[in-house]
């Protein structure tokens, strides 16, 4: 099989990387990709950017591609599902209407309260005035969240009334996440822990993935500004096999099946939702992506040990309820490395050291913002920039190697936090 993967983060690494291991395929096709996409045996990068999609159209008939894979929220957002459904060419993905559940969170709120499926109590304001009038009225912590895509950074937990003032102003008003900026939701704060469960759907039926714990936090304990992600493990010990199945029939199945028999928009593709556990147990969602999660995906690639590809194929058939997916029983758990000054703008161009290094053969070293420089080295990008992964006979044991590979790799300004797993370790 040939297949194109359109990406070029963590998470494109990891989904290429668990592909390309698979008996089946031949090729796999990374757009545009990264440094370490490039050195998998089986891949090779594309010079197209993720929302050229005509261009991706043009190159996946070419190579007589046999499905593709959409991995950011930008291009499914831009209809590159659609365009290649139109043209006959299978892509695992959500459509541009399905896509909303990320796109617009007042769009997702309001879907959540339309069927009943548990989530905060939020209002929605784009005008400056009206929103400050309301939070006059509330307590802090409170969330204010952009409306659109702001690549994992547009919620702020603010911790006073006046933080939360000053996010809206910046949003509104500032503009500080351009278009994602121009309306904001305003939520109330829920105390718990948060898990990421994402399955696999095909219209009707799923497959989930093994739970995942995020850090969003770029600060050890969580504090400081919200990122992309700094860092995931799995298993999360809060999320049993009963609290899954809760999850499953209370929050993701109802939420597939709104979406085909009320919206009239089959969901097809990946289901991120990312869920608050309280204290009593009970869940609420807070948000909704159309995509594999990043740093999520580091962690399940690497605990997932049945074919992604034929879990894929069966997806994209219809036939999912038929699938079971097998899974590692060891723990993982993966660190992320950024530059210090991220998710702020930084100079790209450091080269990284110690990659050729890491010799333990339970870690992976997936790549995010890095390429290839004409001398041959691997330098850094925008945005985060490698992610360390290790499976481990605990999360201890994982956390142990992970961190013991990472101290090994260096670059100007290089930031990762010490802490990821402290909540699975009760630190």
């Amino acid at each position: 099989m040939r297949i194109l993967v359109v990406g070029k983060g963590g998470r494109a690494h990891a989904m290429v990387w668990k592909l390309a291991s698979s008996k089946k395929v031949l090729k796999v096709y990374v757009a545009p990709g990264n440094a370490g996409c490039a050195l998998e045996k089986k891949v090779q990068n594309i010079s197209i950017e993720i929302d050229e999609i005509e261009k991706l159209v043009s190159f996946a008939k070419e190579k007589k591609i046999d499905f593709a894979l959409a991995g950011p929220a930008v291009a499914l957002i831009k209809g590159l599902v659609d365009r290649f459904t139109q043209e006959g060419i299978r892509c695992f993905g959500t459509s541009q209407k399905a896509s909303q559940l990320e796109a617009s969170k007042s769009y997702a709120k309001a879907f959540l309260k339309r069927y009943k499926i548990p989530t905060s109590e939020y209002e929605v304001f784009s005008d400056i005035e009206t929103a400050l009038s309301y939070l006059d009225k509330k307590e802090a912590p409170i969330v204010v969240k952009a409306d659109g895509l702001a690549s994992g950074k547009g919620v702020i937990v603010a911790q006073s009334i006046r933080e939360a003032k000053k996010a809206v102003i910046d949003m509104l008003n500032g503009n500080c996440f351009g278009d994602a900026g121009s309306r904001v939701v305003i939520e109330e704060y829920i105390e718990g822990e948060e898990c990421s469960f994402i399955v696999m759907s095909d219209g009707n039926n799923i497959l989930p993935m093994v739970p995942c714990q995020d850090h969003k936090r770029k600060g050890e304990g969580d504090t400081g500004v919200n990122t992309g992600g700094m860092g995931a493990y799995s298993p999360v010990k809060l999320v049993t096999p009963e609290l899954s199945e809760r999850i499953v029939k209370e929050i993701v199945q109802p939420t597939i099946d709104a979406m085909r028999e009320k919206e009239l928009i089959p969901y097809k593709g990946f289901l991120y939702t990312g869920i608050m556990i309280d204290n009593e147990g009970n869940l609420k969602v807070l948000e909704y992506n159309c995509r594999f999660g990043d740093p999520e995906a580091q962690p399940v690639m690497m605990r997932l040990q049945s074919d992604f590809v034929e879990h894929i194929v069966a997806a994209l058939e219809g036939r999912l309820d038929k699938e079971v997916a097998k899974w590692d029983e060891r723990a993982a758990l993966c660190v992320v490395a950024a530059p210090r000054e991220y998710p702020e703008k930084f100079q790209a161009g450091a080269v990284i050291r110690g990659l050729d290094t890491i010799d333990d053969p339970n870690v992976k070293v997936f790549h995010s913002g890095t390429f290839l420089n004409d001398e041959g080295e691997i330098v850094t990008t925008v945005g985060r920039t490698l992610s360390v992964t290790a499976l481990g006979d605990s999360i201890q044991d994982a956390q142990n190697r992970a961190y013991g590979s990472i101290k090994k790799i260096d670059f100007e300004g290089i930031y990762y936090r010490k802490d990821i797993g402290y909540r699975a370790l009760g630190v």
